[in-house]
């Protein structure tokens, strides 16, 4: 007896649902930049994919060879939790590794006592320099210089590409490396937006957002951006 239309489509809804859900944890997944940090590399409003594969745990020679994959590398834009807050994302270029010593002196980044060229990303809005010093806000004393200071052991040091206006590992520390979710690789659709909070309260501002979006797709829509690979 032939099994029902019905049966057949839930088993393939099913089966779409298990796939979806393995591969948002596993594979990809979809993040939409929420600030500045990391202009003018990342825009607010760029919807990004990134790879959660690539970073996945390959413990022996075996698992290695069939599910290639590496370390974070310095130069990496990777999405992570926040250490103050782990229920909260967090996209920063990736530094120096554990090990590392890392010292900014005048705006320019150092590590391992060398020079790293940074002209390709890191974007500097304000001209001031501001020393480190004890006098000077939270916001500011290690802003423009800091260290050098050796990064620990397990841990990986991150900076928002908008170096003047990052909220980054120079202000709250370096990063468990199990905090690592995955590397972004695409921008997939950007959208001319404000800085939004991290989450929208409440269902009717939800729908406000998504009526507003719908209202100025075409007009908002970055379409120069759309399928843009990720530095």
């Amino acid at each position: 007896m032939s099994r029902s239309i019905s049966r057949e489509y839930l088993e393939a809804l099913l089966i779409a649902v298990i796939f979806a859900t393995f591969a948002r944890t596993y594979v990809v997944q979809a993040f939409k930049i929420p600030t500045g940090s990391m202009e003018q590399n990342l825009l607010i409003g760029d919807h990004i994919l990134v790879n959660k594969f690539l970073y996945g745990g390959r413990v022996g020679a075996v698992e290695r060879l069939l599910l290639p994959g590496r370390d974070v590398e310095r130069g990496d834009v990777v999405v992570f939790k926040f250490p103050e807050d782990p229920t909260r994302d967090f996209i920063k270029r990736c530094v120096a590794l554990s090990g590392d010593e890392i010292e900014i002196r005048d705006k320019v980044l150092f590590v391992n006592g060398e020079e790293v060229g940074e002209s390709g990303y890191a974007y500097h809005a304000d001209e001031r320099i501001y020393p480190n010093s004890v006098f000077l806000p939270d916001d500011y004393s290690e802003r423009d210089n800091y260290g050098p200071t050796v990064v620990p052991e397990g841990q990986l040091f991150f900076l928002g590409d908008n170096r003047d206006n990052s909220n980054d590992s120079r202000f709250w520390g370096a990063v468990p490396a199990s905090f690592v979710k995955g590397r972004a690789f695409l921008v997939y659709w950007s959208f001319a937006a404000e800085s939004e909070p991290t989450e929208w309260p409440g269902y009717l501002s939800r729908l406000k957002q998504i009526s507003s979006v719908t209202m100025s797709f075409f007009s908002k829509t970055r379409w120069d951006r759309s399928f843009r690979i990720v530095r």
